[in-house]
């Protein structure tokens, strides 16, 4: 591990930091997406929704460009609003119909992360530790520091919890066709439940007590 960083809160910090965008990348990611679900659940207009919501994000794509920074976080939500788009354009019946398989994406989505988040903490492999080794260049180093190893899995069960969340109070809207209360609780279970997340997260990593062991001679 680098020198740089006396402990491991502060190594993480920075590493996620980096990886997760900072605030500019949190918003640019939230904006696109809810502003399509507000939409889409107001109007159930699926072609206004996707109109607006991609020219939002081309805007916010072509001011990453002319800026020379990465656009990753732009296409992310782009992503998150075709496949969901996709969804609703195939299902049968009513627009209402339509609307709630809209959310059918995100629910399965949310229930493969907590999946992948649990077992990988099982193995004793945590996600969050990929998250800071994708930034360092080595995916595996991490590894090898029992205290990082320990507050990564930590880290990955607190990232888990809202995708367990989603997935308890959505899917039981999805199967009774709740279209209204399927968009509020998206938008409240969304970026607010991912912020407060990220805040405890913070938190965590502020106590910087975990000295960063030495590499082996």
């Amino acid at each position: 591990m680098t020198a740089s960083h006396g402990t491991v809160e502060q190594l993480v910090r920075a590493r996620l930091s980096q990886a997760l965008g900072g605030r500019r990348g949190v918003i640019e990611s939230a904006v696109p997406t809810a502003l399509f679900t507000i939409l889409f659940v107001t109007t159930h207009e699926l072609k206004l929704s996707l109109i607006v919501s991609v020219v939002v994000t081309v805007v916010l794509l072509l001011i990453r460009l002319v800026q020379r920074q990465p656009v990753q976080f732009v296409l992310n939500a782009l992503v998150g609003i075709g496949i969901g788009a996709l969804f609703a354009s195939r299902a049968g019946g009513n627009d209402e119909a339509k609307a709630v398989a809209y959310f059918l994406p995100g629910i399965l989505y949310n229930a493969a992360y907590a999946v992948f988040f649990i077992v990988s903490i099982v193995v004793g492999w945590p996600l969050v530790g990929f998250i800071v080794g994708s930034v360092t260049g080595d995916p595996t180093a991490w590894h090898e520091d029992r205290g990082l190893v320990r507050l990564c899995s930590l880290l990955t069960a607190v990232m888990a919890l809202p995708c367990i969340l989603r997935v308890l109070v959505q899917y039981p809207l999805y199967l009774s066709g709740h279209v209204g209360w399927l968009g509020t609780s998206k938008l409240a279970l969304g970026w607010p439940l991912q912020i407060a997340s990220f805040a405890v997260m913070i938190w965590l990593l502020s106590r910087n007590r975990t000295p960063i062991e030495p590499d082996p001679a």
